[in-house]
């Protein structure tokens, strides 16, 4: 077997030995008997009606909108207490750093994406592994937040993710053997990809990772059966896009909002992936933080950074924008999902920001509609005006560098986000949001900045500290009709893990700690919980099998917080890293 070391950057200042974290290139290898073949696989149709099947998991996010929302009811407030383990499997070796997969369920086989690049498949009644893959990683691979993975997709005989040296692969379901593997960027510029790709008729829809470098950021569909590029839309203005091998249009209009050729290295990467609403036809997409940090060396709005842009999937156009934080200088990545939902007969749109901000726009056309805030403090901006523009606190921009570093300034939320990259839920059931939220503060200043490919182009320094002692995570259920919040749970260290509802009256999400919990969704109250041995910062699903309801979850601390999170890192350090896939349910009586 070869083995490769892997290399990567944490440019808050961490350091790990790469030796430490040596990381092994396997290709699939079946541990178990072989796999009967299987149907012809997941259909579009079968995609788009995920949301309304409950025997299996085919996207991320559980239906093309992402609401994380399930039907299901067997597991009810009433016994939920009684949920015990029915099987964990690991993922083994060494490479146990953060585990934010969302596990996906189809033909008795769970598959779920690991740390550095891996992508197993389970048996969905055993847990006994069928096969695994590990990409080839080279060294010099850059990935700003951790080696994780957030997930795959599947379509046909395929399961399909990406790696953290910027390609897109395509796996047998069956078997784990490569049926294509496409290269997707310049991994040696600082591009990489870590979310779960979708797929909307036909074509595989993802973006990429690497705002912290000065790359451009990219939405890009290809052809899910040959892998083969069909459209790629840039997302900073200046850059033309490409449709079928030929450039199509530009993104925006050149230096509208950027100055000179700082539209290049503009940063505005889509490294969360999106969700898809069929009633419109639209492909929603977050953008990323504008490159670099220190907002006085790029004057102008930005775009089309710390935005929400509705594309259509066809050609890659863009629809429609709104920029939630314009000319943004705290790294107020804009990427956070924009989740459908219908209220009082409007096609309406949320998101939690991460600049501390709970929007509430018209999917339709873009709209602003309101957006009120869900932590306890933002100091950057007062709030929004009835044009859906952010009434800035200009006391609170880090000041302009001068020849070392600018003024500083303490600003909340801190730049890990009111809401990082875990996906909320929405709940069909009570109409309510449920966000895995944070409360935090940093130090920040501005230092000069010059870009260099593939290194660091922040022209920032940062010191993350808490809010409040006895706690930083918050989850709250926010009534979008509101912006007001019903309840809220608080816990100690930062929650880092997605939020699954069902209509069972419950809310599942996980914790530092290593427990997932589970609450009533109406009042908060906890109802059960299980230690998983190792923070859990994946996202929970629910589906049933044979009559019965089951509950996942991945379990294994990382991620953002212990590498850049600064005092808060320092608290949170005792936590063990893991590996591993948990599943529940009831016990047959």
């Amino acid at each position: 077997m070869i083995r490769h070391r892997t290399r990567f950057a944490l440019l808050a200042g961490v350091a790990l030995s790469t030796g430490a974290l040596a990381a092994a290139d396997k290709p699939a290898t079946p541990t178990a008997a072989p796999v009967a073949a299987a149907g012809a696989g997941p259909t579009d149709a079968d995609l788009m009606n995920d949301a309304a099947t409950p025997g299996d998991i085919l996207t991320y996010g559980m239906g093309p909108k992402a609401q994380r929302f399930s039907p299901m009811a067997q597991i009810t407030t009433a016994n939920v207490k009684s949920l015990v383990p029915a099987f964990s499997a690991s993922l083994g070796g060494e490479k146990q750093r953060g585990q934010e997969s969302q596990p996906l369920v189809y033909d008795g086989t769970i598959y779920v994406t690991g740390s550095y690049s891996r992508l197993f498949a389970f048996d969905a009644k055993t847990g006994e592994e069928k096969w695994q893959y590990d990409a080839r990683l080279p060294d010099g691979i850059m990935p700003c937040c951790d080696v994780v993975n957030r997930g795959a997709a599947i379509y046909g005989d395929k399961v399909i993710f990406s790696t953290l040296d910027a390609h897109m692969v395509a796996l047998n379901r069956t078997t784990g053997k490569v049926i294509w593997n496409k290269k997707l960027q310049d991994y040696a510029a600082g591009y990489s990809n870590t979310a779960a790709p979708m797929i909307v008729k036909g074509k595989v829809i993802y973006g990429n990772s690497g705002g912290e470098f000065g790359i451009v950021g990219r939405i890009e569909a290809r052809d899910v059966n040959t892998g083969e590029l069909i459209w790629s839309r840039p997302t900073i203005e200046g850059n033309v896009g490409e449709l079928n091998g030929k450039p199509s249009t530009m993104t925006g209009k050149l230096n509208a909002t950027w100055q000179g050729d700082q539209w290049k290295t503009g940063g505005g990467a889509t490294w969360l992936g999106g969700t898809y609403d069929p009633e419109t036809n639209l492909v929603y997409m977050g953008t990323g933080n504008p490159a670099p940090w220190n907002s006085h060396l790029r004057p102008g709005d930005n775009l089309y950074t710390a935005s929400t842009l509705a594309l259509d999937p066809d050609t890659g156009e863009i629809k429609w924008h709104y920029q939630t934080t314009p000319h943004d200088g705290w790294d107020f990545d804009g990427v956070n999902e924009f989740i459908p939902f219908d209220q009082g007969g409007r096609k309406l749109g949320a998101k939690a920001d991460r600049n501390g901000f709970f929007f509430v726009l018209d999917r339709t056309n873009g709209k602003f509609v309101s957006a009120t805030p869900f932590v306890s403090k933002t100091t950057w901006a007062k709030g929004y005006t009835k044009a859906g523009r952010p009434i800035y606190d200009d006391t609170n921009r880090p000041g302009p560098p001068t020849a070392e570093k600018g003024t500083t300034v303490f600003s909340a939320p801190a730049f890990l986000g009111a809401k990082n990259w875990m996906p909320m839920a929405y709940s069909q059931q009570t109409g309510m949001f449920y966000i895995p939220s944070n409360e935090w503060g940093m130090d920040i200043w501005n230092e000069p900045i010059a870009y260099k490919k593939g290194a660091a182009y922040l022209g920032a320094g940062f010191t993350i500290k808490p809010l409040y002692e006895d706690h930083i995570g918050v989850l709250r259920a926010v009534d979008p009709k509101t912006g007001k919040i019903a309840w809220e749970y608080k816990n100690k260290a930062p929650l880092w893990g997605g939020v699954l509802t069902t209509a069972g009256n419950l809310v599942f999400t996980g914790t530092p700690e290593g427990f997932l919990k589970a609450f009533d969704a109406k009042t908060g109250q906890e109802l059960w919980k299980f230690n998983t041995g190792s923070g859990v910062v994946g996202s929970p699903v629910t589906w049933e099998q044979d009559g019965e309801q089951y509950v996942a979850v991945m379990s294994g601390w990382g991620g953002a917080v212990p590498l850049w999170g600064g005092e808060v890192a320092k608290a949170v350090q005792h936590i063990n890293q893991g590996g591993a896939l948990w599943v529940f349910k009831l016990p047959k009586s």
